[in-house]
């Protein structure tokens, strides 16, 4: 039964030109000011969310965007700016890019945001897929298996350092603690000062190739995992509902369908499934150039990734429509009961899903997405939160 519902910011300027016939993403360069300005809109976005009852506000990592897409570089030192600025709100990090950090300085600022927040700050796990940001940190992404390699030996570090009072570890790309005389004896172990509170700690994986190696990796640590429903393929979401399920089984756990799984969506609220679309569309669009060319919807093909670039190919060019995405189930549009029908229908497929996330396609206004929160709050979220109390008292 849905339960929870969250949202999520990536961190964008207000974009203008919006689509496909719109402003190239590489022709876009903001002003520091504007770029600064996001980390405010953030600020909004969550006060948005807290005073509605929403539970979890997810923020992405990323760096050196000039083009005005995801501004948040530090996860860690905004939630515990919001933690501060809300009251009931957890702040989820949605996803620390491993393979940039070292693990144990991971490991010791999640802590930290855990015991200072009280419990209110997320973990969450991710290898990373922008090239410009991964290999500037001097960490592998187009050697995908070395990218790989060192995000799950990285994970193994923080989670060893979260869990053991005393640890080392010996592996590819870490050696913890370096065999070092210290006050008069060689270094064997070492302890993470402080650990987080709260053990074990939930911890949230983005879920995208949806390998049996990910899926055991994941169950090995009891990582929760996000699919993120506007993006999946036909057949995906529930392939990796099942790839998931079966992991923990093989670690002798048994989950529901959708059980430690967060289904995420983008919507718009309108007086119609036509009205949503109108608006919406050149959004949805912006958001596909944005993330298409990077690899992440894996049914475009190299012309339609070369016509995101240039808009005098659109024309000549079939691309991914709103329209697709809606007849798909990954994009909710229409009135507030055409919503809560198709989420109904979600809830009744996957039994053991307790968390969906809906948000807006990036480049939507800041106006726009908190008068959209706030329409989804009211108008859809009570008729699950009513329906799981009468369930309760039943």
């Amino acid at each position: 039964m849905i339960t929870r519902f969250d949202s999520s910011y990536v961190g964008t300027v207000d974009l203008e030109n919006c689509g496909y016939l719109g402003t190239p993403v590489n022709d876009r360069w903001y002003t520091n000011q504007q770029l600064a300005d996001v980390l405010h809109n953030a600020v909004a976005y969550a006060k948005k969310m807290d005073r509605l009852g929403y539970d979890t506000f997810w923020m992405a990592e990323h760096h050196f965007q000039p083009e005005g897409t995801e501004c948040i570089p530090n996860l860690l030192m905004m939630a515990m700016h919001l933690v501060n600025q809300t009251k009931n709100l957890r702040i989820g990090c949605g996803f620390n890019v491993v393979p940039m950090w070292h693990p144990l300085r991971l490991a010791e600022d999640y802590a930290m945001a855990d015991i200072l927040s009280g419990g209110r700050v997320i973990f969450g796990v991710a290898r990373g897929y922008h090239t410009r940001e991964v290999e500037s940190f001097g960490a592998p992404l187009i050697d995908q298996e070395s990218n790989r390699e060192m995000f799950e030996e990285g994970v193994d570090v923080v989670f060893k350092a979260f869990n053991e009072e005393r640890f080392s570890h010996k592996g590819r790309f870490y050696t913890i603690p370096p065999a070092v005389e210290y006050r008069g004896y060689t270094l064997k172990d070492i302890t993470l000062v402080p650990r987080p509170l709260r053990l074990p700690v939930e911890c949230w994986q983005p879920i995208q190739s949806g390998s049996d190696r990910a899926f055991d990796f994941m169950a090995k640590h009891g990582i929760c995992g996000v699919i993120g429903g506007g993006s999946a393929e036909g057949g995906a979401v529930e392939r990796h509902m099942k790839g998931f399920q079966a992991a923990y089984a093989r670690r002798g756990v048994r989950i529901a369908m959708g059980e430690r799984l967060s289904l995420g969506f983008q919507f718009h609220i309108a007086e119609s499934r036509e009205a949503a679309m109108k608006v919406a569309g050149k959004y949805y669009e912006e958001n596909m150039k944005m993330f298409g060319e990077l690899r992440l919807v894996r049914a475009l093909t190299d012309e339609q990734i070369a016509a995101m670039r240039d808009p005098a190919l659109v024309p000549s060019t079939k691309l991914p429509r709103i329209e697709d995405a809606v007849k798909a189930g990954g994009f909710l549009a229409g009135t507030a009961a055409d919503i809560i029908e198709q989420l109904k229908a979600v809830e009744a497929r996957y039994p053991g899903l307790e968390r969906i996330s809906c948000a807006m396609p990036l480049g939507t206004p800041l106006p726009m997405a908190l008068e959209q929160l706030e329409r989804f709050a009211k108008e859809v979220i009570p008729a699950f939160r009513t329906a799981h109390a009468a369930a309760a008292a039943d």
